[in-house]
């Protein structure tokens, strides 16, 4: 069938193969399988460890993923047909390409890096939420506080308002009583001014005092 396998490296091969007139099938398969020391006349499909799928209008395939250093039997042949000793061939792999390493590398640590972010983000999200949080319990505390200390304040002012008030109607009234004790008579004498039909009343002497205002004169200095 004239297959030959290029390129080599220690992952990828090249097979190509020539285009097959009797075969009626819309794909080749191409099968491979690793660690195969000889080649027999015929085997199963069932033996191949892996198989690909390519059109009828293509002649050749790239095969990756292939293990460094490795002996590999592969074979290309019709969808539905087992593969013959002359649909084979068998090559050995290179060892490991340094750029394909490096790129393996590179891409480790791209996922490690980006599992970091990740990581990162979910914890810096988590801190975040719980300083708001802490931050709007404390503000809302701090409404309570200032709310309670508002009453606290408005009603210690309102008790000192009422007692100043009684305080201040006692002190008037017993300035009021000790003038009434001081001096009656003018007490009384205002009381006449007002009323003047109390001159014709005669003026008794309180119990405090044995003086007596006349009450001609009394009405005198009315009139």
């Amino acid at each position: 069938m004239g297959i030959t396998i290029q390129n080599i490296t220690g992952n990828t091969a090249v097979v190509i193969w020539p285009k097959m007139a009797s075969c009626v099938d819309s794909f080749y398969s191409i099968m491979y399988h690793p660690n195969w020391n000889s080649m027999p006349s015929s085997y199963s499909r069932k033996s191949f460890q892996k198989e690909e799928r390519v059109p009828t209008s293509r002649s050749s395939f790239v095969v990756e993923n292939l293990t460094p250093l490795t002996r590999y039997l592969m074979c290309v042949t019709c969808q539905s047909a087992n593969p013959s000793s002359d649909q084979c061939r068998v090559f050995n792999t290179l060892e490991r390409d340094p750029a394909s390493a490096s790129n393996t590398k590179k891409e480790l640590a791209l996922g490690i890096w980006l599992t970091s972010s990740i990581l990162l983000l979910i914890i810096a999200a988590i801190l975040l939420y719980g300083c708001l949080h802490l931050l709007c319990c404390r503000r809302h505390q701090r409404l309570q506080a200032q709310s309670r200390t508002s009453k606290q304040d408005y009603g210690e002012a309102w008790t000192k308002s009422v007692a100043y008030t009684s305080e201040e109607f006692s002190r008037q009234r017993q300035q009021m009583q000790d003038t009434e004790e001081k001096h009656p008579s003018g007490i009384q004498l205002a009381t006449i001014i007002e009323n003047p039909s109390a001159c014709n009343e005669p003026v008794m002497p309180t119990s405090k005092s044995q003086e007596r205002v006349p009450v001609a004169q009394q009405c005198s200095v009315i009139n």
